[in-house]
């Protein structure tokens, strides 16, 4: 009877150490995680979004621009391919792409770039004066230089993290540039699954 009792304790206590530290995030956590600060901007067919409106479902949000060359597609097609990867847990996830180049990045423009990655992702924007708050309330470095001698005229360098907020609206973790998909789909996966756990 005593080694009953003692064998129910042990596994009592690995089942609680289990379910408080059972998974390791592959991604930069927030320790706490914090509310993910609410904004709102148009999306590419002219309606407003509300961060908040996708409750139930984990965001992935980037920052960046159309006509960037390399870390924005890049970033893009790391979240396509975590979403393909997902399979079913993947109507779960919401990609959001929120331009930081309001001048060039037009709704029609913005649809046609961000769709081609994923049919299911949603491309916002807003005038300078309307991004400046979400900017600053997720920490997101940019700035226009000047190109004189290229037909582009001026690119935007930028801040290259992908931002994950769970389905309770509270911003998890942060992917850093080059992260690999499959580190990615890992921890998409376990927040889908455990929703804000």
């Amino acid at each position: 009877m005593q080694y009953r009792l003692q064998m129910l304790v042990w596994l009592a206590l690995a089942l609680v150490l289990s379910a408080c530290g059972g998974y390791e995030f592959r991604g930069v956590t927030l320790d706490p995680p914090k509310e993910a600060p609410d904004f709102t901007l148009t999306d590419f067919n002219g309606q407003p979004f509300h961060l908040s409106d996708h409750r139930g479902k984990v965001v992935i949000l980037f920052f960046g621009f159309t006509n960037c060359p390399d870390m924005c597609p890049a970033a893009l097609s790391d979240m396509a391919a975590a979403r393909r990867k997902l399979g079913a847990d993947a109507e779960k996830v919401q990609g959001v792409f929120v331009s930081l180049d309001p001048d060039r990045d037009t709704p029609e423009r913005m649809k046609r770039y961000i769709t081609a990655f994923d049919p299911t992702f949603i491309g916002v924007r807003g005038s300078e004066e309307e991004l400046a708050p979400v900017v600053k309330d997720y920490g997101v470095t940019y700035m226009r230089r000047d190109l004189p001698d290229s037909a582009l005229k001026y690119t935007i360098d930028h801040s290259t993290f992908i931002y994950v907020i769970d389905a309770t609206g509270r911003w998890r973790l942060l992917f850093t540039h080059g992260m690999p998909v499959d580190d990615i789909v890992s921890d998409l996966r376990y927040l889908v699954r455990r929703g804000g756990a």
